[in-house]
């Protein structure tokens, strides 16, 4: 067996060198590359079918990303040891490489086509997300796939004031912006990302650097392609059946547009089936007669057509199947504080579309831990997304959470990030939950809407309130287009374009586009913003009518979460041997105690008293005495010479028979008594950490003079009595 023919092609790419490289691995795949950046390295594979699977109205594309957890030198938890579905974080990858490629395929396209990218490699700084895209499209202009490629992505960061390109993971710590940005030579594919409010034109200004940083890749892939890039498949697309849609067309009339506008959703969907199986009936009837249209082409027709009445009007005229103008929002109505035990609910309504929101808060121990192969985190604040099938008035097999809910979810998750108090300010656990009840269009969007109702509902204190709102757009082969405010899922549906942007007044905190046409023109892009800015200030005034500002006292049923700071150094005297003190202290206060390692401690219960009663007993725990303080302390042992007097639990100082009263003192018990609590003054504290304390101070108001330095290798006894 003759030895492999490795061909490897570089550029520098942000600042560091991005190597692709084919023929070492997978060679049995229709392509296989590796793509490398820093010491993260991904393995991308494509295998395609050159026939068409029979009876599929849809391109069965499907994108796989595999994390494994020896590229980061772990080992998988858990019993198995053994990698399992694929991870939150994986799934949204998936995602992500799914987006800006599956456009670019032919329409008509029906052959199966499968990419799996394989994390090999992760060094912690590069993220992999990014290589997975350029290795899908590498692999694709390498295969012989038909393809419209070469595809290639970003990341752009914001910090200190500058756009960074392909901050590293140490860097967007720092960074007010996290947005991926993906397309080819002339054209925008698709954006995704999290902003810490800042304004739209910084938004399009850091889309417009990602396009220009990713065209040497887009040439690397070029070159490697000249050098072992296969021969195009021959694929020959379907033509389009001007007779059966001209004979669907003539049978129809204007019954397709009398049925398409309609304002209400369920009444569309009945009109047009009712259309569509009149159709049917119809060719069926004919099948047998000369020149006849089958059934299936009749089908195809009556979907071509619909598609052509909505996009025709909108494009023309500005008319959009309910009616609204361009720029018109829905309906809005929404109501805070809907269900009577949650800790913060909320409904929010748009049009057909609407959102049940419920926040739960909890300590902070139910954090999410985060471990994969990117660095351990640990996260306070949780959003998932369901989409049951009732919400489209379907019946439909519940199979858990998939794709679309991670993406959804995570997407509400991102718009809030930049809202939400510090964990020092607000030391909660936050986990929302959206229930899409009714679907029409744009349910994650509502869910940011729903999301900030609910947090003020429960008292969060955020900084701002955010809505979201999703544009459309419709194109034609002229370049005449038309952006589209607010869209249903008609308009999803037979659009071009779902472009997603959540924020404040003050500026975006999400953003996420995918499109169905071959890329979007930074003018588009411009005119998208804009309006998604007006619908978005609309939104917000609709949602402060529900309830204006947090509000100021959290649900009785909401825990009590009360943060204080220790000493690092005391946490093991608050903890005790085996866990002893803080076990009794959770005991008899019914509360959760929860100590980080800098000092940090949470008390939580829904017992306001008792996580109060939790803190005083551990500030007395840890307290450090202060000269010049006054405490009330418990005489615990009586010597000759003085009082031991307990200022906190663990800590004792001497009150000297001379510092016990204004005048002179024979016996210390003519003062005080085993177990007498007396207010004494902390006078000195010595290098070894020994407290000098003074009852007379405290009945004087008079610090005691300074005692004199000890002399060396001798012993201070205090002053001799007579």
């Amino acid at each position: 067996m003759a030895l492999p023919t490795i061909h490897t092609v570089t550029t520098e790419f942000g600042g560091r060198t991005l190597t692709i490289e084919t023929g070492k691995i997978a060679a049995l795949a229709d392509a296989s590359v590796t793509v490398r950046y820093g010491d993260t390295i991904v393995l991308t594979t494509v295998c395609g079918d050159r026939q068409p699977r029979e009876g599929l109205d849809f391109f069965p594309l499907t994108v796989e990303y595999e994390e494994r957890m020896y590229a980061a030198g772990k080992i998988p938890g858990g019993f198995i040891k053994r990698e399992g579905r694929p991870s939150e974080a994986a799934t949204l990858a998936a995602r992500l490489t799914d987006r800006p490629i599956r456009p670019l395929f032919p329409d008509g396209y029906r052959a199966e086509v499968q990419i799996i990218t394989t994390v090999l490699s992760a060094d912690q700084e590069n993220d992999p997300d990014i290589l997975s895209i350029i290795g899908a499209s590498t692999v694709l202009m390498l295969s012989g796939i038909p393809f419209s490629g070469p595809v290639a992505a970003t990341r752009i960061g914001y910090i200190d004031g500058a756009l960074v390109i392909n901050p590293t993971v140490s860097q967007l710590e720092q960074s007010r912006m996290d947005v991926v940005v993906a397309g080819t030579e002339r054209a925008v594919m698709m954006v995704e990302g999290t902003v810490d409010i800042l304004p739209e034109a910084t938004v399009l200004e850091a889309v417009q650097a990602g396009h220009a940083a990713f065209q040497p890749v887009i040439a690397l892939q070029r070159e490697l392609m000249a050098l072992v890039g296969k021969p195009r498949w021959e694929w020959t697309p379907p033509e389009k059946n001007i007779v059966a849609l001209d004979a669907v067309r003539g049978f129809l009339g204007t019954r397709m547009q009398d049925a398409i506008y309609k304002g209400d959703k369920m009444q569309r969907q009945e009109a047009l089936s009712a259309l569509k199986g009149e159709v049917k009936a119809h060719f069926a009837a004919t099948a047998g007669e000369e020149s006849a249209v089958s059934v299936g082409a009749a089908m195809g027709a009556f979907e071509e057509l619909e598609s052509e009445v909505v996009r025709t009007a909108i494009l023309k005229d500005g008319e959009r199947p309910d009616g609204r103008s361009l720029t018109e929002i829905r309906p809005i109505w929404c109501e805070a504080g809907v269900l009577p035990r949650a800790h913060g609910s909320a409904i929010f309504t748009r049009g057909q579309t609407q959102i049940l929101n419920v926040l739960t808060l909890g300590s902070t121990s139910e954090d999410q831990m985060i471990d994969g192969i990117g660095n351990e985190v640990s996260r306070r604040y949780l959003h998932h997304y369901n989409f049951p099938p009732y919400s489209t008035g379907e019946v439909k097999r519940m199979r858990g959470v998939g794709r679309r809910e991670i993406g959804h979810g995570e997407l509400a998750r991102r718009a809030l990030l930049a809202v939400l108090p510090s964990k020092e300010v607000w030391p909660y656990t936050m986990r929302l939950v959206s229930e899409a009840v009714s679907s029409n269009g744009s349910t994650s969007m509502g869910s940011v809407c729903g999301s900030t109702l609910s947090l003020m509902d429960a008292g969060v204190p955020i900084k701002a309130p955010v809505a979201g709102v999703a544009m459309g757009l419709i194109t034609d082969d002229s370049g005449n287009f038309k952006v589209l405010t607010d869209i249903q899922g008609i308009e999803d549906h037979l659009g071009d374009m779902d472009f997603k942007v959540a924020g404040t007044a003050e500026g975006v905190t999400a953003i996420q586009m995918d499109i169905k046409v071959q890329g979007i023109t930074f003018d588009i892009m411009r005119q998208a913003l804009a309006q998604a800015y007006d619908g978005r200030m609309f939104i917000l005034g609709k949602m402060l009518e529900a309830i204006a500002a947090p509000r100021e006292e959290m649900s009785k049923y909401a825990p009590s979460v009360i943060s204080i700071k220790i000493n690092p150094e005391k946490i093991g005297a608050v903890i005790g041997p085996g866990g002893k003190n803080i076990r009794a202290m959770t005991e008899q206060t019914n509360t959760k105690i929860d100590i980080e390692d800098d000092g940090s401690v949470f008390i939580s219960s829904v017992n306001q008293e008792g996580a109060r009663r939790a803190k005083e007993m551990i500030e007395r725990m840890t307290a450090e005495a202060k000269i010049g303080e006054i405490y009330l302390g418990k005489v615990v042992r009586i010597m000759p010479f003085g009082a031991f007097v307990e200022l906190f639990p663990g800590k004792d100082g001497l009150v000297h028979i001379s510092e016990l009263e204004t005048n002179r003192v024979e016996r210390v018990e003519d003062v005080v008594q085993l177990g007498d609590e007396i207010n004494v003054m902390v006078t000195d504290i010595d290098p070894q950490g020994k407290v000098s304390l003074s009852r007379k101070a405290v009945l004087t108001g008079e610090m005691p003079p300074p005692k004199a330095p000890r002399p060396a290798g001798g012993f201070d006894r205090g002053p001799r009595r007579n």
